[in-house]
């Protein structure tokens, strides 16, 4: 096993305090009473003998309970975010456990592999010991932000080092390196992982230190990430930045960040923030309210299993449950999570069926069969429901893709329901109008657009493009080209215009049609101007790579099976 120097807690005696905090080669970490917020760091990252004394930094700013924002903040059932209500950091009154729990309020776990290159290696003195301790040191820090505020765990399952030598080109080009180690994680990492992030010794030529795929997570190709070293603070708000981009949390420019998205200089800024200040702590309510959007969209079905073994440790008392173990109750019995008389010293208490999860009552007991304990988030989600043998809520299962959803206009795909009005509504939003009180959704446009423009292969209208030259669409593909929406606002909600927005509108019918449509860049270079996956074609057909397929033609794969053994747990869909 490894060092087990990695904790999480509180000051004694102060209550509503925090600590994260690793005690491996030297002190790296914050706590905070309730006043402060303290960060210590040793001077220098030079190894030395446990035994040797060493200078520690110390840095002082305002805790969150000194925060007036926070202090004035009424946590209510309508209130502007009524999301707020359901982080157990801001409530004021003891959580009455209810059966059935929303998507939100329940732990995720985000099961994370790092891996580091061969620089990073050689950083740390060439030693596997002092590498992973580093590692396990961010994963920490991170782990403690993600718990508080996204009611999500960062758990370390796996790490890797190149020792000997680097796998993949290491270079200063961000997007490139990201793209290479999605290709070697697909064809050469077998271990089980939500997200695997690269930790390298290189200095990105970028404008920032990380960089991920948007909303990736729970994908082999696109639940990756790439990391430059820094000092532990530093590149844990750098891995906490790069996994919220996987979880579909965006950067917050200062030019399109809403008054409400503020953070105050007591929290040091807003982690997504492009401040380039380190020691941000805080995810701003705006990027709470995209975590939750990317949740209820169907994104991050993975995160809700509970992992069963971690990297190196097994240890009583870290809130998993492991081999030899029959409960594990850790931090979450001061949050309430778990049921302290249910277990004792990680074996159940005598009579004690269970100590924790949504399907556990206060008595220990499990409810009964039937219980729902995960409502369905979207028309393409299932509800899941307890087992009668078991505190936890089975996993966290969708309809199989191509299942009719929308009132037969759309087609369910990766627990999501895709047609060409949701995707301009979550890429463009909607218009505000400042004489009436009344706004105007984006909406797909009409189908003459596509039909007119995409077969034309220029920039209003395409396919794709080779090279310098625009793909013209075939007129069975047209409906999986270039997204024609109407209604655009100035800025997207997500990513960036790349060019212009282009302009377009008719006669038609005896009537105006707007055909308007823009490339819109994401950080890893996914462009947002294409129809997306699984929006429906045509009868029983669905898009995929810009091409119109018959469903059965996809290689669906069959329904899932639960964890009760049935095709989808049961439910018949």
């Amino acid at each position: 096993g490894g060092e087990h120097c990695y904790y999480h807690g509180n000051i004694r005696g102060i209550k509503d305090s925090k600590v994260a905090l690793s005690t491996c080669n030297g002190l790296h970490g914050m706590f905070e009473d309730s006043t402060y917020l303290y960060l210590i760091e040793p001077m220098d990252l030079t190894h030395t003998a446990e035994s040797k004394s060493r200078p520690h930094i110390i840095q002082r700013t305002y805790g969150t309970q000194a925060s007036k924002q926070l202090q004035d903040l009424e946590i209510e059932s309508s209130s502007e975010w009524p999301f707020l209500s359901e982080l157990q950091w801001l409530r004021r009154k003891r959580r009455r456990r209810a059966v059935s729990r929303g998507i939100f309020e329940e732990m995720k776990y985000l099961e994370l592999m790092i891996v580091n290159d061969h620089k990073m290696f050689k950083k740390h003195r060439s030693s596997n010991a002092y590498t992973n301790n580093f590692a396990k040191s961010v994963v920490n820090l991170v782990d403690a932000i993600y718990k508080e505020q996204l009611n999500t765990r960062v758990v370390l399952v796996a790490v890797e080092t190149w020792t000997d030598r680097d796998r993949i080109n290491i270079h200063p080009d961000p997007l490139q390196m990201l793209h290479d180690f999605s290709k070697y994680r697909q064809h050469y990492i077998k271990q089980h992982a939500d997200a695997v992030h690269l930790l390298s010794n290189v200095t990105f030529h970028y404008k920032r230190s990380s960089l991920s795929y948007f909303g990736g997570v729970c994908s082999v190709t696109r639940g990756v990430g790439v990391n430059e070293y820094g000092l532990p603070l530093a590149m844990a708000q750098e891995l906490a930045q790069s996994l919220a981009q996987n979880l579909g949390i965006q950067w917050e420019p200062a030019a399109r960040k809403p008054k409400e998205c503020d953070c105050t200089e007591s929290w040091g800024g807003c982690i997504m923030e492009e401040t380039g200040v380190y020691h941000s702590r805080k995810f701003s309510k705006c990027s709470i309210a995209e975590y939750k959007e990317f949740l209820l969209r169907g994104g991050g079905a993975c995160l809700f299993n509970r992992p069963t073994k971690l990297f190196e440790t097994t240890e009583c008392g870290n809130g998993y449950v492991e081999a030899g173990e029959e409960c594990d109750c850790g931090f979450r019995m001061a949050s309430r999570e778990c049921y302290a008389d249910c277990c004792k010293k990680c074996s159940l208490s005598n009579g004690a069926h269970c100590s924790d999860g949504p399907c556990c009552n206060t008595s220990c007991l499990f409810f009964p069969r039937g219980y729902d304990c995960r409502y369905a988030v979207n028309e393409c989600d299932i509800a899941e429901f307890c087992t009668g043998d078991s505190g936890q809520c089975p996993p966290n299962l969708h309809k199989q893709d191509g299942y009719a959803c929308d009132s037969n206009q759309g087609r369910c795909y990766n627990g999501e329901c895709k047609t060409r009005d949701n995707q301009c509504r979550y890429i463009w939003g909607s218009i505000h109008s400042f004489f009436v009180s009344s706004s105007t959704e984006s909406s797909g446009s009409d189908k003459f657009c596509y039909e007119k423009l995409n077969t034309e292969g220029t920039k209003k209208g395409n396919c794709g493009k080779d090279g310098d030259r625009w793909i013209q669409c075939s007129k069975h593909d047209v409906f999986c080209g270039f997204l024609l929406c109407t209604n655009l606002t100035r800025v997207p909600r997500v990513g960036q215009v790349q060019g212009e927005i282009i302009p377009n509108s008719f006669y038609h019918q005896g009537r105006i049609v707007d055909c308007s449509g823009a490339h819109v860049l994401l950080d890893d270079d996914t462009d947002l101007g294409y129809v997306e996956d699984g929006a429906p074609c045509g009868p029983h057909m669905m898009c995929l790579d810009k091409k119109c397929l018959p469903i059965q033609s996809l290689n669906i794969s069959s329904c899932p099976i639960g964890s009760n053994g049935k095709v989808c747990s049961g439910h018949g869909v």
